[in-house]
Order: C-alpha cells, then structure tokens, then sequence
C-alpha cells in the first residue's frame, strides 16, 4: 500500500514537469478553434428551434458567454500543460454552479450542483474555470482589476488551504465533511445584506415539489396538467408522453431497492418540455409530474439528456459508457449527499438522459449583486466546496503536496483568470458580430 510520504512525493515530484507557476500564462494556441464554431458543433445534435435562446442567452454578456461556453474554454485547457493529478472533474465549476440544496436528511447544503461535464481529468482545470469565473463576474459587476484579481486569488488560495486540511484527515471525515447553508451568513458584510442573504436561504427552503404545483400547473377539465409557457415550457405531444412513460419504469430500475418502492408509491400525472440554464439549452429536457398519496402530494421530477461531456475529446477513456451514468456518478462522487431520484436510462433513438428532482430546496447565489467584498467571499466559499468535492475522488495528499505551503498555485492562478477573462471578452465580442453578421440566429429576452 502506497504511503502518504509516497503520495506527497507523487506531487511534489509533478512540479518538475509542471511547476506551479506556469500556471499562470494564457497564450491561445495558433491553431485556437474560433470560439462560435465550437458552439456551432455542440448545437448539431440539439434542438435547432432552441438555440436561438441559447445564443440570445450567451450574448448578453462575457459571464453569459462564460457559462455557456464550456466546450470553448475545456479545448483552451487542452492545449496547455497539464497535470496527471487526476480527479473527478466537474468539467463547469463557474460560480454559478455552485448553489443550495437539500440532503436526504433535509439539511440545507452548499456545493456544485451541476454535473453535466462531469468527467476524470487534471484537478487545476475546475480550478481554472472558477477563478477565471471569478475574474470576469467581478468585471461584469463594474470591480477594478485589482479586486477581479483578489476574487481570483481568493477563491483558488481556499482550494489550497482546505485541501491541505483535508490531507491530513482520514478517509471517513473527509467523505462527510459537507458545507452546511448557515456558512453563507457570516459572508454577508451589512445588515441589509445579511437579511437578504436570510431571505434567500427561506426562499431555498420552500422551493419544493409542493410549491411548484402551485407555480407549474394548473387544472383542466378538472385534472391537473403543467402550464403551458412556449418557448419555454410545453406540454409533451402524444409521442413524447408515450416514451416518457416507458422510460419511466426503464429509470427505476437504476435506482436501490427501498427508493424504487418509493417512486412506486406516486403516480405519472403529467409531463412537458423545459428549456434549462445557457450552455444545456438545446439539449432534450422534460419535467414530470407525479402525485403520491393524494392531489397534495406531488413530486417534480427533471429528465434531462445526457450527451458526452466537453472534456471528453481531449481526455483518456472514463469509466463509464452510458453518458446519463457518467453525470450520476460523478454527482454521486463530488457532492457531499446527493438526491435520493438521481438516476439514467436510455430513451427514443438511443438517446441517454438521466432524472432527478425538479425542485428539492435549491437556489443560488446573486452574484450580479455582489460588491467587490461579497464576491471574494463568495468564491472563497466556492473554493473550499471544489477542494471538497475533488478531494473524495482524487489524491488528496498528492495534490496538496503538489499545491504546497505558499502561495505560488493562486498567485499564478490569478495571473491566469485575468488573462482568460480578456479571453472572455473578446470570445464574446466574437459570438455578438456572429449574430449581427446573421451568421447565427439569437432570440434575446428569452
């Protein structure tokens, strides 16, 4: 059995061919794919009447650009040097990617929450797209330069401190170790703005399947069905409805034993297409209605599909062949307690999708809103939450080794988020003169 001071060689001997410091440069590569035919490519195989919205959605600004283009910025890491420190990868760890939800125990828990990307690969490149999510949110909120750097430095100097703390402990605590909602508090510097951060925490708690009924339908003819609200919301045509229902009983049986006697206890009630977040519009996504014990007992649940992450491309083979099975398990690994619907299957045309939880107490931060203080914060929290989710799949001891004792990892990391996120900017400026020149169509407003 390998020894910690085994592990702590490992990373420390990967500096030799990597060292921290060369993290900090950013040169796109002569051959640097244009950023909108990258987009172009990703939307061959989705909706075509859908991305419109998506490209109306991403040119709204750079930190819009920025979360849609994960596929963009996942082909920029590739053609740079990288670690073999390998974990599992969130693949579009951007601030808003992290958020609030509940665990099966009902506790109200902050950490990643979207896996669509999720894959195997070098830990710095989730670390490279927060800190450089960190950088242009700070830009787009109107910061200078020297606190887009500080929110940078912030977020990445947490990732280090708390997987170095984690290094030191055993394999139990560090699988438990969660980050409870009351860790938002202290961030908030004013009162104002400890009332709102209070405010949003309530609100999180009453986002439920019951309160979506009353938001999400309404009844017809006396049965309840969702609300109509095209473009973004419609009901699911005769064929859809009659695969969703087969691939219903297909779910269930991805999940254990005493959660499929549960789900045995609702019914299928309703179902309709949803567009979801920036960079996944486009994708097949459906939600769907199932009543418990009675009309007031609903439970929402999102069927998304599953498509191969961005990082796919420029990675070895993971260990998972069913694209719905590679975001469940990676979620599954990364977050400290995960939903109790979470499961895959295939659906029509051998598409993968996988299901959870439509609305189980999840909200997430209004970074727009916060000044250059609460940001820093903000991505502090979010630094601490990537450490913990990597250090459950990965070499803790290896990578904390590797990151050491001072501060040479966020000083280059920070010297990298501002140089991406003129990358950014200009990306952006690229996608916008794409849609002047008519060359893709946005519908903005959506």
């Amino acid at each position: 059995m390998t020894t910690p001071e085994d592990r702590a060689e490992r990373g420390r001997a990967t500096r030799k061919h990597l060292p921290r410091s060369a993290h900090a440069a950013w040169l796109p590569s002569v051959d640097r794919p244009d950023p909108v035919a990258v987009l172009e490519r990703q939307g061959r195989d989705r909706l075509p009447e859908l991305l419109p919205i998506r490209y109306g959605r991403m040119a709204v600004s750079p930190f819009a650009f920025l979360r849609g283009a994960a596929a963009v910025m996942a082909a920029d890491l590739a053609a740079q040097p990288r670690t073999d420190l390998t974990v599992q990868l969130c693949g579009d760890a951007h601030l808003l990617n992290f958020g609030l939800y509940a665990s099966p125990e009902r506790a109200l828990l902050f950490d990643l929450n979207d896996f669509d990307e999720t894959y195997p690969g070098p830990f710095e490149w989730d670390v490279k797209r927060l800190a450089a999510s960190a950088a242009v949110a700070a830009r787009e909120n109107g910061h200078a330069d020297a606190e887009a750097r500080a929110a940078a430095h912030g977020a990445v100097a947490t990732y280090r401190k708390t997987m170095r703390d984690l290094a030191k402990q055993g394999e139990l605590d560090v699988w438990y170790a969660r980050i409870e909602a009351d860790r938002l508090l202290p961030l908030a510097r004013s009162a104002r703005r400890r009332r709102r951060v209070e405010s949003s925490l309530a609100h999180a708690r009453r986002r439920t399947s019951l309160q979506a009924l009353g938001k999400l339908t309404e009844i017809v003819e006396g049965r309840r069905r969702i609300i109509e609200d095209p473009p973004l919301l419609e009901p699911a045509g005769a064929p859809d409805m009659a695969a969703l229902r087969k691939i219903f009983s297909d779910y269930r049986s991805t999940l254990t034993e005493e959660r499929r006697l549960l789900l045995d206890r609702y019914r299928f009630v309703d179902a309709a297409r949803k567009v979801v977040g920036v960079g996944s519009v486009g994708t097949r996504c459906f939600i769907v209605l199932l009543e418990g014990r009675d009309a007031d007992d609903p439970l929402f649940l999102q069927i998304k599909e599953a498509g191969k992450s961005v990082l796919e491309e420029h990675l070895p083979s993971g260990p998972y062949v069913h694209p719905g099975h590679r975001v469940v398990a990676g979620q599954r690994l990364m977050q400290a307690a995960s939903d109790i619907f979470l499961g895959w299957m295939t659906g029509p045309q051998g598409r993968a999708y996988y299901w959870r939880q439509l609305r189980d107490m999840k909200g997430s931060a209004d970074v727009a809103g916060l000044g250059p203080r609460e940001l820093l914060n903000y991505a502090r929290l979010c630094g601490t939450a990537l450490a913990r989710a990597h250090a459950r799949s990965g070499d803790r001891v290896a990578i904390a080794a590797y990151l050491g004792a001072k501060p040479t990892f966020e000083l280059a990391l920070a010297d990298f988020a501002l140089h991406y996120a003129d990358q950014t900017v200009r990306d952006h400026a690229a996608l916008c003169a794409a849609v002047e020149a008519g060359v893709v169509t946005a519908r903005p407003g959506v």
